[in-house]
């Protein structure tokens, strides 16, 4: 029977090892908190940060294969595990998804279109740049940062780029063009480690103050946009030599174009809904992939709405408990705050198409 060792204890982890079980795979979790999501389902619970070099050898002789949940694994850590077993997805998709510079110029150079972009070092870059790009864009720290946190955007009117240089504190950035989008999209794809590619249905995606809301599937878009997206995601995966899953994000701009935003080496959020539409979810797929297990075709039964429960959100949770056609999974996070996803619901209806 394989273990896989998990860096990382939240809800992603915590279904992963759900999928893991479900194939007679043990798992360990590597993870500083105590009684977190993934700890309650998984194996076992290695309580340690995720620097400890003593705690990560011990996962590395307890695992036969190691992942994470999350792409701010420091890259010392993987490098350390990547010396004793086989990590997935591999260190170097970790490092590429770490730095948004360096991310939006692996997507160019691997023939992916993005937003313009520049680096920006000193309030003179940042000047410059919002002189390039109309006064429009997105400040974002270069490294770290999530759900919308560590960005500063400029709308062409009353821009104070001296304060928002100011807040970077000295942290690396980059700015991009604002995309003037009509929609926001995502492909999860799954690469083995023989080189299969599969990817799930794209979905449409609604964030709001930076955090993913609602994903609804199928997409409201045209096949062309669709053919392209998957094919974006494929390329991607075979580009950066991955095994695992991966998740793309993309914009669909008025003018036609589909723009890349940034790529996630782990499952993703906006996948959430495979779980309860398709015949195989994203974190089944993921655990095929990186025990060289066959992956299928992601099939889909039926169209859905994914919505995340955020916050108070919990407290119309009586109500979604009680909706027909409703996948309630909740992540086990004993306290509720703002902006803390504490768990998703799936409504599914039959397909309308395909």
């Amino acid at each position: 029977m394989k273990t896989i060792g998990i860096i990382g204890g939240g809800q992603l982890g915590r279904m992963l090892a759900m999928a893991a079980a479900q194939l007679a795979i043990r798992t360990i979790v590597l993870e500083p908190q105590e009684d977190c999501p993934a700890a309650q389902v998984a194996s076992h619970h290695l309580v340690a940060d995720y620097d400890d070099e003593a705690a990560l050898m011990e996962l590395a002789r307890r695992s036969d294969i190691i992942t994470y949940e999350f792409e701010n694994v420091p890259e010392r850590s993987a490098s350390l595990l990547s010396a004793e077993r086989p990590v997935y997805p591999p260190a170097r998709a970790l490092s590429i998804s770490q730095d948004r510079l360096t991310e939006k110029r692996f997507l160019n150079d691997s023939g992916i279109a993005t937003a313009g972009f520049r680096p920006v070092d000193s309030l003179e870059d940042l000047v410059a740049a919002l002189e390039a790009f109309g006064g429009r864009g997105v400040l974002k720290t270069r490294r770290f940062g999530y759900d919308g946190k560590g960005q500063w955007v400029f709308t062409g009117t009353a821009n104070d780029p001296e304060k928002a240089f100011a807040e970077l504190a000295g942290a690396p950035a980059i700015f991009e063009e604002w995309i003037d989008f009509d929609r926001e999209i995502s492909v999860i794809a799954a690469r083995g480690t023989d080189g299969a590619v599969v990817c799930f249905d794209p979905a449409e995606n609604e964030h709001r103050e930076g955090i993913l809301r609602v994903s609804r599937v199928p997409a409201n878009v045209s096949d062309d946009i669709s053919a392209k997206a998957l094919e974006a995601a494929e390329r991607l995966a075979g580009e950066l030599g991955y095994v695992g899953v991966l998740g793309l994000e993309l914009f669909v701009a008025r003018d036609g174009r589909l723009i890349a935003n940034e790529f996630a080496p782990r499952v993703h959020n906006s996948g959430h809904w495979t779980e309860a539409a398709c015949v195989i979810s994203q974190f089944e797929q993921h655990i095929r992939a990186i025990c060289g297990l066959p992956l299928i075709d992601p099939v889909r039964h039926s169209d859905c709405v994914m919505h995340n429960i955020i916050g108070d959100d919990m407290d119309a949770l009586p109500e979604w408990m009680a909706t027909p056609a409703a996948l309630v999974h909740l992540y086990g996070k004993a306290e509720t705050r703002p902006g803390r996803k504490m768990g998703h619901v799936t409504v599914i209806e039959k397909r309308r198409n395909g």
